[in-house]
């Protein structure tokens, strides 16, 4: 069994301040919200996920290696620190750039993770996950319908180069890579009731020559299969797109709402054999095989320039928990001293998960954990802490921030 452990693991003197924040505040005012006391939480064995969109995502190729390289990289420094406090037994990394040649895993865990930054202590995860992304990868094809190719727009996935912006799991247990499956060449035109791009005068944004080609996933959609203590968890990894960025045919927030809409079909393995991966399988998740849905999903239930209910397709799904809704002191605060368009948000300014631009977006619940319905959460939380509160000085380095999720195993 898993080993017990208290609410934010391993909390060191430095930094019990914060995690006595996160104890107070680690679930949401809603009603269906879960509240778990510091010492029933002790009481429990659980696992442990987080989610971080790391912004890592570089301006040119190899920046990020040469980084990895040293040990002396702050941004880097930061992220191993909020990692050794928050301490999840499996991690899922966004915006972190993917190299096939470059064992970024490793240099990962052996100049950052596995050695104590800012006080904490060292964390090590011996198996990970990643794989191939769309973005920054050439399509040969004029997406973005200017004429010119070649250009970031024209990648499957917005990038500058092959890999950028790209994803990563790491994990305590081991991981099954035959049993793990990915979507990175799903074509957007075989969902289905998929939503055409259209320009305003009603014709179709994308030729047929391209929108039969194009991929759905601007990333990747993963399903990593983790052997926890001789039990089976899908970890459902993804980022979609920003549904911003593009003009007035929506192809960005319509790709964003499909992207996500992606694991409701494939929610539902009785009508799901047209989903075909990478390897060739086709079909869903069974439905006796527990989940959790992880990542930077680009969308707020209320805010933001999202399509109106494209994260209320897993929130509001039936085979999802939605009871625990993580939250932070330091959201709260951020909202409050910031002010601009956060003031016109409708959604709980606790449970904002990005910073961003005060004037033009305001902070938004972007990145998620999203359980199966069958799977038990003792407790949730975001790793943001208030200005004063030890940690603070750690997340500026991302314009976004951890969450974490507790589920008894």
């Amino acid at each position: 069994m898993l080993a017990q452990h208290p609410l934010l693991c391993i909390i060191s003197s430095g930094l019990r301040s914060i995690c006595m924040a996160l104890v107070i505040s680690a679930c949401g005012s809603n009603q269906e919200n879960l509240h778990v006391p510091l010492q029933d939480r002790e009481s429990r064995e659980t696992l442990r996920l987080a989610t971080f969109n790391v912004a890592m995502g570089r301006s040119h190729e190899g920046e990020l290696t040469q980084a990895l390289q040293q040990q002396s990289d702050t941004r880097l420094q930061a992220l191993a620190a909020i990692i050794q406090e928050v301490r999840p037994d499996i991690l899922v990394l966004n915006e972190f750039d993917y190299d096939p040649a470059v064992d970024a895993p490793r240099l990962l865990r052996g100049n950052y993770l596995g050695r104590s930054q800012h006080g904490q202590a060292a964390i090590d995860y011996p198996y990970y996950y990643r794989a191939g992304v769309n973005t920054g990868l050439e399509s040969g094809l004029d997406l973005n319908g200017n004429g010119v190719l070649g250009e970031p727009e024209d990648a499957w996935g917005y990038g500058t180069f092959p890999g950028q912006y790209g994803m990563l799991v790491l994990s305590r247990f081991p991981v099954d890579p035959v049993r793990s499956r990915t979507f990175q060449k799903f074509a957007w035109a075989s969902l289905p009731a998929a939503r055409v791009p259209l320009n305003p005068d009603a014709t179709v944004y994308y030729p047929d020559e391209i929108w039969h080609q194009l991929r759905l996933s601007s990333k990747n959609n993963w399903d990593v299969a983790i052997d926890v203590e001789g039990r089976p968890l899908h970890l459902l990894v993804f980022h979609p797109t920003p549904p911003v960025f593009d003009g007035a045919e929506n192809r960005n927030g319509l790709r964003n709402f499909d992207e996500i809409r992606f694991w409701v079909e494939y929610l539902a393995p009785q009508t799901a054999t047209y989903l075909v991966d990478d390897q060739g399988r086709g079909g869903g998740l069974k439905l006796e095989q527990p989940f959790v849905i992880a990542g930077d999903f680009n969308a707020d239930p209320l805010d933001g320039d999202s399509m109106p209910g494209a994260v209320a397709q897993l929130l509001d799904h039936p085979r999802i928990n939605r009871r625990c809704i993580p939250f932070s002191n330091g959201a709260r605060e951020a909202t409050r001293l910031q002010g601009g368009k956060n003031r016109q948000h409708r959604g709980n300014p606790a449970s904002d998960t990005s910073d961003f631009n005060d004037e033009l977006t305001g902070n938004l619940r972007l990145d998620y954990l999203l359980p199966s319905a069958e799977l038990n959460v003792s407790g949730c939380g975001v790793f943001w802490p208030a200005v004063g509160q030890a940690g603070h000085e750690l997340i500026g380095f991302s314009d976004h921030r951890l969450v974490w999720l507790d589920i008894e195993w």
